[in-house]
């Protein structure tokens, strides 16, 4: 049996030409090599796994070869390419950092660095996790770092960039090496499967290549282990069964529910993916990153943005076509915050739960739609309770400010049209007297049938809307519609103190957040009610509280009416004189000032313990 190389190792590139992802840089180094221009230490930075010390080793290889080709790469056949090539070549020193990193190991170091190379132009030294090295042993290393014999070069690698002191990294020509893009390390691995003679999905590779997370060392592990669990015939469902990842299919299907309001769906579909061992965190996660896709799926321009096999994108371009922006926007928005709070979360599955079901309602034409909304309301979730929501909607959209029972009382009782709004019920009543006197009746009311006037008006809605209008002509046409509203019987249910106070505190909830300082201000006041009275008095410490509470008003008094169901109800605001108010708290010397004056005693005691106040 032969000897088992794992393909990190087996298929480790030693040319420049076979770096894979790193093109800039491995021409970058070529050209230096092939002009002569070398610098005489280099630092190689990135993430692990991109390819730092193999392309040190080619670098350190490539300069030290006898015929060079004209494009800068080793021959591979001079003695010292053979002897780099099977691991005795004396002019490569390679220091591990991360377990030499004291001032002993650097002083060794620099002993070295005085023996010229016996094959060759020059000896290489390949510091790997230099951040490790202590600040003495940097110290150390500073001088030889500077000025260094001239067959010497350091080739520094480290994953940690801004662990590196600043004369360090002053003293090295400096490469940033970059992650792997999917694409790259699927085409490496297509390559590394035709060689070994195994069979691959194009899916399967993907799944493996965005597990890599741009490292191509950490690609071909995960590569290796597939294959062992495989046996070489390598299948998408049998990779995401090995690496326990989260099947696309999942999201496919769980957006599918929630475009066709399918909550029910949407719910059990996510208890079967935790019944299958996955947590809700990468799970909602995963979903953000799907509806990202399908947001860059839209355009053909950003569809390059998308990392996947072109069947992959042909199902994600056809899913994409039936979401529209504004409900993408918010489904990212939800499930963004959703993970943002998950951690802190206590009931976490309750949490993601939460997040479809608002996913699942949110609409494309609603205000919030691609912003995160002032206030997360939960429509009715189960058939009955949305069918009965769907028929109060609908009788309130027929006739606005009228419910069910006040409809059918309207219909039941001849229509009048009053002549002016009434601020109250006793206004009303002296109106209907004006209006209407004994033994009479209108030309246009049937006789013998009494009229009932009621208060009325056009609702707050309506008058934002009059207000915000630039023509005075709309505004009296609003005006007039709002005076022909049919009127509705009045309510007198009788309310206690108590009642008012705590719808008083209901109202200051369904506040925005715009007005938060004026929500703070009605937290504190406390509204007194006489019994059997309708009026409610308001006592505030200062005039722009009391402007505040008036520019509400007409939004509170249609609050209160129908949550307490009584339409008699009436504010009165006052400001409350200044020598009302509560006084002041006193500091520590007006406090030992006011003692002192009921108590001289403490006057002598203070001058005879010669005490100072702190």
């Amino acid at each position: 049996m032969s000897e088992y190389i794992v393909s990190a190792r087996k298929y480790r590139p030693m040319t420049f030409d076979s770096v894979v992802g790193q093109s800039a840089i491995a021409t970058t180094l070529k050209n230096a090599i092939r002009a002569d221009k070398l610098a005489h230490a280099y630092l190689f930075c990135g993430p692990r796994g991109v390819g730092k010390t193999t392309c040190a080793r080619i670098f350190a290889k490539t300069i030290n070869c006898l015929s060079p080709s004209q494009d800068g790469e080793a021959c591979g056949q001079c003695e010292s390419c053979m002897a780099f090539n099977e691991g005795r070549s004396m002019n490569i020193h390679e220091l591990d950092a991360a377990s030499n990193n004291s001032v002993d190991d650097i002083r060794t170091l620099i002993e070295q660095v005085r023996i010229p190379p016996q094959i060759g132009k020059y000896k290489v030294f390949i510091i790997d996790e230099v951040h490790m090295l202590s600040s003495s042993a940097f110290n150390a290393f500073l001088k030889t770092l500077e000025e260094p014999p001239a067959h010497a070069i350091f080739i520094l690698a480290t994953t940690e960039k801004h662990k590196i002191l600043p004369t360090i990294l002053s003293r090295c020509q400096i490469y940033d090496f970059q992650r792997m893009s999917v694409a790259d390390i699927v085409g490496h691995l297509t390559k590394v499967a035709e060689k070994e003679g195994y069979t691959c999905e194009p899916a399967a590779l993907n799944v493996i290549a965005q597990k890599a997370d741009g490292g191509m060392r950490d690609a071909l592990s995960i590569f290796d282990q597939v294959v062992s669990y495989t046996g070489g015939n390598i299948t998408y469902a049998q990779t995401i069964e090995n690496l326990n990842v989260l099947d696309y299919e999942y999201y496919f299907r769980l957006v599918d529910f929630m475009l066709e309001k399918k909550i029910s769906e949407s719910l059990l579909l996510f208890n079967e993916v935790l019944e299958k061992g996955f947590d809700g965190g990468p799970f909602i996660s995963g979903l953000a990153s799907h509806l990202r896709d399908l947001l860059v799926s839209r355009d053909a321009q950003t569809t390059k943005l998308l990392e996947a096999s072109d069947d992959i994108r042909q199902r994600y371009a056809e899913q994409a076509a039936r979401c529209k922006p504004q409900w993408l926007y918010r489904a990212i928005r939800l499930c963004n915050d959703c993970d943002l709070g998950y951690r802190t979360s206590r009931n976490k599955r309750l949490q993601v739960e939460l997040t479809l079901i608002e996913a699942a309602q949110a609409t494309d034409d609603e205000p919030g739609a691609g912003r995160r909304p002032a206030h997360r309301i939960l429509k009715p979730i189960f058939s009955l309770m949305a069918a009965a929501a769907t028929k109060a909607e609908t009788g309130a959209a027929s006739q606005p400010g009228q419910t069910a029972s006040t409809k059918q009382k309207a219909a039941d009782k001849p229509q009048a049209t009053p002549t002016e709004t009434s601020p109250s019920a006793p206004q009303a009543t002296q109106l209907a007297a004006q209006t209407v006197p004994a033994g009479q009746s209108t030309p246009t009311s049937r006789p013998h049938k009494p009229i009932k006037l009621a208060k009325f008006g056009p609702s707050i809605g309506a008058h934002l809307r009059n207000s915000s209008s630039t023509s005075q002509a709309e505004a009296s046409q609003a005006k007039a519609k709002a005076q022909q509203a049919e009127p509705s019987i009045l309510e007198k249910e009788p309310f206690t103190q108590a009642d008012f106070a705590l719808q008083w505190q209901a109202f200051i909830n369904t506040l925005p957040r715009e007005e938060t300082a004026l929500a703070q201000n009605m937290r504190i006041i406390n509204p007194k009610v006489e019994e059997g009275s309708t009026e409610a008095n308001i006592s505030v410490d200062n005039e722009d509280l009391a402007a505040m509470l008036g520019r509400i008003k007409p939004q509170l008094l249609t609050f209160l009416h129908k949550a307490l169901k009584n339409d008699l109800i009436t504010l009165s605001i006052t400001v409350a004189d200044r020598e009302q108010l509560p006084t002041r708290a006193y500091n520590k010397r007006e406090q030992l000032k006011y003692f002192c004056q009921q108590n001289p005693a403490l006057i002598s005691l203070g001058k005879l313990f010669k005490l100072e106040l702190s």
